[in-house]
């Protein structure tokens, strides 16, 4: 057996995985990888790329540069041009992130699950009533990025961003492990609520949710770095107009976003729960009828 596959079957343990991901100091450990992370030196560099690459299927093929400063260049590292165009059917609404589907359907009277048969409330996730109302009988999705994962997000739909609500919390790691055992988990962790307009008048809300690990979300339109450092003010107005496939920012390790989207839109035949996808494929689409 190889290392890579001794470490593999070593985190599907789940007592062991859950205690080696989350019973640590997780917000310790969060605040050290942002600083180790940033490390411009080579041979701390190499070093840590390395061992990444030995605990994950990291693959560099599509990255835009072949050289990195630190790790923390390689996580947030973009893409060769090109190689996310997002879905041209104007009716689809494509995938923000590259990411494993994880729980998605009807949201029913304000409440969701993070996985089967664990519930948690829109309002305890987003922390706006005005905003639950909005999507009280819509569609939500949660799409899980791996640390190896490319780790930039982007815009599914044109749409106009009116407002960013950051919310402080925990970091739990939201693998699957951790959502079974930790109750409305989403709703304890840090995330970013980017409230968004379409065209026709639909709300389409992302929620970045961090993790541990996670240092910080970042915005392009903000000039403030989201994370357990933020001070002062936590609601941020915007009237910014972007266009489906649009860079919005990253994380700075792997994550979540859950998608919240209108009932008039209805999931593609290809979207299942545990499937891989790209940022720009497609993941909701309006009927013809609509």
């Amino acid at each position: 057996m190889t290392i890579r596959a001794l470490i593999s079957a070593l985190s599907e343990q789940e007592d062991l995985n859950f205690l080696l991901t989350n019973r640590i100091p997780r917000a310790a450990a969060t605040r050290f990888m942002g600083w180790f992370s940033k490390i411009e030196n080579p041979y701390v560099r190499d070093l840590s790329i390395a061992c990444w690459r030995l605990f994950s299927d990291l693959d560099l093929s599509e990255a835009r540069k072949t050289e990195f400063k630190s790790l923390h260049d390689c996580f947030t590292r973009e893409l060769r041009p090109g190689l996310r165009p997002p879905d041209p059917d104007p009716r689809v609404l494509a995938s923000p992130s590259d990411a494993i589907v994880g729980a998605f359907g009807s949201i029913r009277d304000g409440e969701l699950y993070q996985i089967k048969g664990a519930p948690y409330s829109l309002l305890d996730l987003v922390g706006d009533g005005a905003l639950v109302e909005q999507h009280r009988q819509g569609r939500f999705i949660t799409l899980r990025l791996t640390s190896s994962m490319y780790h930039r997000f982007h815009a599914p739909y044109d749409c106009r961003i009116k407002r960013v609500t950051f919310i402080h919390g925990d970091v739990w790691n939201v693998n699957p492990i951790a959502l079974k055992r930790v109750e409305r988990l989403f709703c304890k962790n840090e995330r970013a609520v980017l409230q968004t307009q379409l065209p026709t008048g639909e709300a389409l809300t992302l929620v970045p949710v961090a993790a541990i690990l996670v240092a910080s979300i970042r915005l392009h339109f903000l000039d403030v770095v989201l994370n357990a450092q933020t001070r002062g003010a936590t609601v941020f107005p915007c009237d910014v107009e972007v266009r489906k496939g649009c860079e919005l920012g990253w994380f700075e390790h792997g994550s979540t976003i859950i998608v919240l989207a209108s009932d008039d839109f209805e999931f593609c035949d290809d979207v299942t729960e545990g499937s891989r996808i790209c940022a720009g494929q497609p993941l909701l689409r309006k009927p013809l009828s609509k």
